[in-house]
Formats: C-alpha cells, structure tokens, sequence
C-alpha cells in the first residue's frame, strides 16, 4: 500500500495546516466557550476550497481526491474539532450526496454554492424516535402534483441553524417492505415557508458547530428537488454514510494528534520529584501507546480513503474499510485524549487548558455517523458475507 503523498495532497494539507493554526486556533476556545457559529472562519475555508474538496472545479470544489480531503480535515480538527465537524458534514454528507445523485440542475443551483462557501449545506436523516433505525423514520413526503407535501420533526441536524440547504430523507411510500424501500431523499431549501428550526442543541462538545431540530409543517419541496428516484433514499442515505464516516475518522485523528502533542509538551515542562515528567517511565509508556493508536488510526484512514478512490473506478463497496476506520479512530480519540487529561492532572481538568475540550469533543466521534456499536454490526456482517462466500 503505497501512502506516498502527491504534490496537490501535501499542497492542501499544508494550506489546511497554515489555515488552522493561524485562523481557527486563536478562536478555537472563544467559540466553544460560546457556541457561536464561526461563519467569517467558515465563509474563509470556502475561499480555500475546504468545503469541496473532491468536488470538480466546475462545481465550485477544490477538484482533489479522497486522501487530500483526509489529510486537511485531520488539520483543521486538530485546530478545533468544531470546525471539523462543519467541514465534513459540507464535504461528505452535502456534496458528496449531490455529486453522486443529483442533477445537473442540482448541482449547478445547491452544489456549487456549498462547495464555494457561499452556502451551508446539511444532513437530516436522524429523528427523536429513529437513531441507528434510520428506517423507523417517521417524516412523510406526499406527492401533490409536481410537489411534496412534508411533515415531520428531525433532530441533531449539524449546520441545520445556518444551513441554506438540507439533504432530508423521508418516508414516501410508508406500506413499503422491506421499510427502507419507502424512503426518498430530497434538498431543502431553509428559507421556503414551512420550514421550522427548533430548539437548538445545547451540546458537551463540538459547541461551535450549530445542531438543532428542524420542523416540517406542510412544506412544499418542488419535485424536481427529489434527489435521485422514489425510494432510493435509504441506499443514498446509507452510501453517503460511508463517505462520511471516513471524514469522522480524519476527524478523531486530528483530536488526537492534538492531545497527544499538548500531552508531549508538557510532560517536558512539568517537573515533579525534582526532574520532568517525561523522565519517568509511566509516562513515557503512556506516550508510546498514544504514539502508536494515532498512527494506527491514520493508516486505517488512509486506507479507506484509497479504497473510496478505488471505487470511482471500479464500483467496489469500502463500507467494511470505513467503518473499521471510523470505530478505531474515534475510540482512539477518546482513549488519546483521557491519557491526556490523566498526563496533565488537575491541570488538563481546568479550562485554561484545551485538553478538557479535546476530551469532551472526542466523544461524539464515537456517536454520530453510526455509533461504535454500529460500526461493529457493520464490520461484522462484510466479514461473515465475505467469509461465506469464499466457503
């Protein structure tokens, strides 16, 4: 496997770097501190190509591939995992759901304004009663002429408070069998009447990244906004997901990248016993297993991100390879970031520190975009169907 980078990927991951670490991290603890979204960061990242990056130029994208996409997220989460959140949700959950399935017209009139920054894009599949049984949704879609007709509540809609347009998944045909056959996605346009942002979530981390409900009453969607045939939502829903979850897996290595190197630092300025921390052998070890998981964690990224590269060309599923990537990034994440609180002591419990944000926002990483128990079932069904079938 060959993860030599090329001159346009260490382009963007240096430009994501620089970006990161002059504009986002001096904010970073501001906005947390807050929750305010950070749009003037945000509307920049556009400018950069940041929020489209596998989109072709044409469509207003940066025209790169999977793996440069990884390499920038994982930079700009190490700024703020916030802002990685906003990111991903426009890059994989909006366009990528765009590019694969929409329409020229699609693209032109919801693509192109995400991808350049100029809009925020959002994903709706979740409700309050259908979590990981995103088939149980309950929002309806009925067809009235050359309109739907949707009523429903959705619940922890990333970017849904700023979003200018939302990929929303709803059941259309609610006698269908297997379940999953009723459901149809299609684009929202946020400033239609009908449309209704509740209440906003008020979150442990990832506090900058706007989350809320969003309301349906008797919305009109035109029908030329349905985003690929009546009841091919769930397959769109599901194949975005795994885009997706490659992005939170860059996500949770950048969190851990960052509590990792604030651990190595301040193990070299913190003297007990009258020499640094660093010295002694309990915390060098701890040093040495974060060293390890994180690199781990990348490689498995990378890996997904090539097979997702693979499939352009030869249609080959990678939901086995992101879902490993996913569930052992995140939970390295959060393993990385409680041996830096525990490096750091009462210090790394303190807000003056970020460590006890980078611990409260490597959690969610092993929530959204399927649970960690998800990823398992996951893993755990490709395995056996490809065990069966070599029998």
């Amino acid at each position: 496997m060959d993860f030599t980078l090329t001159e346009e990927q260490r382009m963007i991951r240096d430009v994501a770097r620089e970006f990161a670490q002059q504009e986002i991290a001096p904010v970073a603890a501001q906005h947390d501190e807050s929750g305010e979204f950070p749009l003037e960061t945000v509307r920049k990242m556009g400018e950069l190509g940041l929020l489209g990056i596998e989109v072709p130029e044409e469509y207003g994208g940066a025209g790169l591939d999977t793996v440069a996409y990884v390499l920038a997220l994982e930079e700009i989460s190490k700024a703020d995992a916030a802002h990685g959140t906003i990111m991903s949700v426009c890059n994989s959950l909006f366009c990528h759901g765009l590019l694969h399935f929409g329409t020229e017209e699609q693209k032109q009139k919801f693509l192109v304004p995400v991808a350049s920054g100029k809009w925020i894009g959002a994903y709706s599949l979740t409700e309050p009663g259908s979590g990981s049984d995103a088939a149980g949704m309950r929002t309806r879609a009925v067809q009235e002429g050359n309109e739907y007709i949707i009523n429903g509540r959705k619940s922890w809609v990333t970017n849904g408070p700023v979003a200018d347009a939302i990929v929303l998944f709803a059941v259309t045909d609610p006698r269908a069998e297997p379940r999953h056959r009723g459901i149809t996605a299609f684009v929202i346009e946020t400033d239609k009447p009908g449309f209704v942002q509740g209440k906003v979530e008020p979150k442990l981390g990832i506090r900058a990244s706007a989350t809320c409900e969003c309301l349906y009453e008797n919305y009109r969607c035109p029908a030329e906004n349905r985003l690929g045939a009546e009841g091919e939502g769930f397959k769109i829903a599901m194949t975005v997901l795994d885009a997706g979850r490659i992005g939170i897996a860059a996500q949770a290595v950048g969190i851990a990248q960052a509590a990792y190197e604030a651990s190595v630092q301040y193990t070299k300025e913190r003297y007990a016993f009258g020499r640094p921390i660093a010295e002694f052998q309990a915390i060098q070890f701890k040093l040495a297993d974060m060293a390890t998981r994180i690199e781990a964690a990348r490689l498995l990224t990378l890996n997904a991100a090539l097979a997702k590269e693979r499939s352009k060309k030869t249609g080959e599923r990678y939901t086995k390879l992101a879902s490993m990537a996913k569930l052992f990034a995140s939970e390295t994440a959060m393993w990385v970031a409680h041996q830096a609180v525990q490096i750091h002591g009462g210090m790394g419990y303190s807000k003056e520190l970020p460590i006890e944000r980078y611990f409260r926002d490597a959690k969610i990483t092993e929530i959204y975009e399927g649970t960690s128990e998800i990823q398992r079932l996951v893993i755990a069904r490709n395995v056996l169907r490809e065990i069966g079938h070599a029998l």
